[in-house]
């Protein structure tokens, strides 16, 4: 027979300090069920079609082994990859690709349509294009063009404020993105050694002409160029927790990237 349960139990010593909880090794999926975003995954699979429809057309219209040192055409082909694995990500309700990736791509797109619009194609800017680089594009070639320079960029964009949750980039995370343009300096420079003088477009974008202007006026303009860019993406981060949260709906749940 058991012992009798006592009528009086002692009072338990207080625990010391604030209990803290220990972190659930459950995923957010065994929580809360992911739901898919059919209209995103469309939108998105629409922007990676147009880049690599307007990067299909410039290696086909132009000189292959030219087209694909441009900076745009790579900042592009980025694109598309990022936005068609986005796009079957929100299809299938999976887990979004990081914040860093889809901020570091759009970075990128940007960068490439503002030195296009301000430096290459302003007339008022010191480092305008000239000659037959300086011709407005015809046909096939000016659609692909503006599709490189001004569509993808603006559709990225509005996928980024739009689509996404904001507060998912890091100020940390904008010195790590500027690897890739400092990779794309030491490209540049290195193609245009590799190349006999006398090349045309032996380097691709005139601040960094080594013909022209010599190493340290070139690594003067990519230095402030840099800077520029970390300034950008310094304001990207902010705009990313400063922007409201257009996905916000209290009756859903689920991944909404």
């Amino acid at each position: 027979m058991p012992a009798p349960i006592p009528r009086d139990i002692p009072d338990l010593p207080a625990i010391p300090g604030k209990p803290a909880l220990k972190p659930s090794p459950v995923p957010a999926t065994a929580v809360v069920t992911p739901v898919r975003r059919p209209a995103a995954a469309a939108f998105r699979l629409l922007v990676a079609l147009a880049a690599a429809a307007g990067v299909t057309l410039e290696v086909l219209l132009g000189d292959t082994s030219r087209t694909l040192g441009y900076f745009a055409i790579q900042s592009n082909i980025l694109l598309a990859l990022v936005m068609a694995f986005s796009a079957r990500r929100a299809w299938t309700a999976s887990r979004p690709l990081p914040g860093a990736v889809l901020g570091a791509t759009l970075l990128y797109v940007v960068i490439a349509a503002l030195v296009h619009h301000l430096l290459l194609a302003n007339e008022a800017s010191p480092f305008s294009l000239t000659g037959e680089a300086a011709a407005a594009p015809t046909g096939w070639q000016a659609v692909a063009h503006h599709t490189l320079h001004t569509l993808t960029p603006i559709a990225a964009a509005l996928d980024w404020l739009l689509l996404t949750p904001p507060g998912r980039l890091h100020l940390r995370q904008a010195s790590a993105w500027l690897l890739y343009p400092l990779a794309y300096l030491v490209f540049s420079l290195t193609r245009g050694e590799l190349l006999l003088p006398g090349t045309p477009d032996r380097y691709l974008y005139p601040f960094l002409d080594v013909d022209q202007d010599g190493y340290k006026k070139a690594l003067g303009n990519a230095l402030l160029l840099g800077l520029s860019f970390y300034a950008l993406a310094t304001l990207l981060v902010a705009l990313d927790h400063a922007r409201p949260n257009p996905l916000r709906h209290p009756w859903k749940t689920g991944f909404r990237l």
